[in-house]
């Protein structure tokens, strides 16, 4: 696979990546490795970063567009996340507000739909 697709897979930004990574193709079985048993490089990354915008996201507990719309459109390290979280600026708190009402909602729906699958399967035994 293309280094990019490995590096999404691996949860690591690309261009922080060494050189042979960013310029080799990696075997299904090369990714399961470094997955496996990361080397110093990937541990060190996935600790301190830069991170990619999914991983930025996920650790602000934000959406990648909410991080686009709080102006942050370049990776971050670890301490650059954590001082915003300290911050907590008001687009920050107005992301994880709207990433909140999405997960209820998504909750919501999900029982609604399992409500109306039983009421479907009751009504064909019944």
């Amino acid at each position: 696979m293309k280094p990019a697709t490995a590096a999404k897979k691996l949860g690591v930004y690309l261009e922080a990546t060494p050189a042979e990574f960013q310029e080799g193709m990696v075997s299904r079985t090369e990714l399961n490795a470094l997955q496996a048993d990361p080397p110093q490089w990937l541990s060190d990354l996935r600790q301190n970063g830069p991170h990619p915008r999914p991983v930025v996201a996920a650790k602000l507990g934000v959406s990648v567009s909410g991080l686009a719309r709080g102006g942050v459109t370049e990776p971050l390290t670890t301490q650059q996340i954590d001082a915003l979280k300290e911050e907590r600026p008001e687009w920050l708190e107005r992301e994880r507000a709207t990433q909140a009402e999405v997960r209820n909602e998504a909750v919501r729906l999900r029982a609604k739909k399992a409500e109306q699958a039983e009421k479907a399967a009751q009504a064909a035994n019944g």
